[in-house]
């Protein structure tokens, strides 16, 4: 059935069955069942008497096709696995990766059942309404090397939110992307590795596009582009963006050995976390004054009990006072 779309998305104006089936070698009837299994797929393919069969092309199209058309990534997203409904995309890529799936692969997911959220939270992600995306990478890198991909991601849903939206979010170290203090992305970043060698990265990455309400409880700290700006957004777009800007991003991590030295500057102008009060989430609960971020990507924190500098590896860290707090 898929190329019988690629025809029709060639086509200007209609196309009779006879046509596409001379061009596939296929009979009428064939052509016919392919175009019922389109629609039944969410195409809309106007039909016409003595004319033939005319595709109709929606933004809101949203499938592992569709992702492809017109990507122009080298790498990323070249192979897509695409999931009506699943447990976690970074889950399913796991099992892709293990058995030796290539990098650049992505799942996504219409539907996630098994979200994990803050703190190992659960979650349900709902069809339809956002991107819930996971991204395979195998770098040549340590493992300590890794948590900078969860900051070179964020920058990159960042830039392209900004371009796609106009709206402006802003990253709260390390994996969260904010507007107007609400949550609006989550990153999570998982990885196989030995005690100096990485065998594989994913980047799981999960966009409040078009959801129009949340559960009680999320609504006062989660939202979406929608219920910011009143308008819907091409998830496809900006799943394409986000894949684009992450890859040269990828890149230049890679040619600069490993370094987040390049990408500091551009962080810090989207970090929201840099000047605030936070409580740091970790072996060690504290609040503190945060105030820059390393070349190495580790947030500068001032204690509150103490008055001494310190800087935080990992963990969470919750903006005091703002929606993003406990």
């Amino acid at each position: 059935m898929y190329r019988i779309l690629e025809i029709l998305r060639r086509e200007q104006g209609f196309l009779s069955g006879q046509d596409i089936g001379e061009q596939l070698r296929i009979s009428r009837a064939a052509v016919w069942k392919g175009i019922k299994k389109l629609r039944e797929e969410g195409y809309e393919i106007e039909a016409v008497t003595n004319k033939g069969y005319r595709l109709i092309l929606h933004d809101t199209m949203y499938n592992e096709k569709e992702i492809a058309q017109g990507l122009s990534t080298k790498k990323l997203g070249r192979t897509i696995c695409f999931y009506k409904e699943t447990t976690t995309t970074n889950g399913c890529l796991r099992e892709i990766a293990l058995d030796g799936g290539d990098e650049g692969t992505i799942a996504v997911a219409e539907r996630m059942t098994a979200g994990r959220g803050r703190r190992g939270r659960h979650w349900e992600a709902p069809a339809g309404s956002g991107i819930w995306m996971s991204i395979l990478l195998r770098p040549n890198i340590f493992p300590s090397e890794a948590s900078v991909l969860t900051l070179l991601a964020g920058l990159a849903v960042c830039q392209a939110l900004e371009a796609e939206t106009g709206l402006s979010p802003k990253i709260k170290w390390p994996n969260d992307i904010l507007l107007n203090e609400k949550k609006l992305v989550g990153i999570l970043t998982e990885m196989d590795c030995e005690m100096q060698q990485t065998h594989f990265v994913i980047v799981g990455i999960g966009i409040n596009v078009n959801t129009t309400e949340f559960p009680e409880g999320l609504g006062d700290i989660a939202t979406s582009l929608y219920l910011e700006s009143g308008r819907t957004f091409s998830r496809k777009n900006i799943l394409q963006r986000v894949l684009v800007n992450f890859e040269s991003l990828y890149e230049e991590f890679i040619a600069s050995h490993s370094s987040f030295a390049p990408f500091l500057f551009r962080y810090k102008e989207k970090c929201s976390t840099i000047n605030q009060e936070v409580k740091v989430l970790g072996k060690e609960t504290f609040f503190a004054q945060a105030v820059d971020i390393t070349p190495e990507g580790e947030l500068v924190v001032i204690r509150k009990d103490n008055g001494k500098q310190e800087v935080v590896f990992s963990g969470e860290v919750s903006i005091r006072g703002g929606k993003q707090g406990e």
